[in-house]
């Protein structure tokens, strides 16, 4: 269940999304339940995708970086996950796996109530995975890319 407080016009709304089922979703606001029909069934993904880039040919290390080169590079798919801070429809992704980003980067914008939302990088490191499509339909906590 999701919780989110609102305020349009001067008052405040509580609202709490209970479940989504195909194209209704069961709500209760400021306590009073409704069900809500909506234009079009919710994806909910099953399982994550994976995308995965290929591996980069080891090039030679100088002495001076031998220690660099040692440290293990982060598995595709671990790392901080960075997660959907509310519902919505990812809109475009703009980061590759493999790409190299820094604390608040924006990896993803997610279109939620007709605004345009950047989700940022909340560390520096490498995107390992990316779980989300352009045009997917995502909830609040939905991982939507690893940074390793």
């Amino acid at each position: 269940m999701s919780k989110y407080q609102y305020k349009v016009n001067g008052v405040d709304y509580t609202v709490e999304i209970e479940e989504i089922e195909g194209k209704t979703a069961k709500v209760t606001v400021n306590g009073k339940p409704f069900e809500v029909e909506l234009p079009e069934p919710v994806k909910t993904p099953s399982r994550p995708k994976k995308v995965e880039a290929p591996a980069p040919a080891a090039p030679a290390v100088p002495a001076s970086n031998q220690e660099r080169a040692k440290k293990p590079k982060a598995a595709a798919g671990t790392g901080t996950k960075v997660l959907a801070p509310l519902p919505g429809t990812i809109t475009d992704v703009k980061v590759n796996v493999g790409d190299t980003v820094k604390t608040g980067d924006t990896v993803v914008i997610l279109e939620a109530m007709k605004m345009q939302n950047n989700i940022e990088a909340e560390c520096d490191g490498t995107i390992t995975s990316i779980l989300v499509s352009r045009g997917d339909t995502v909830m609040e906590g939905a991982a939507l890319v690893t940074i390793g």
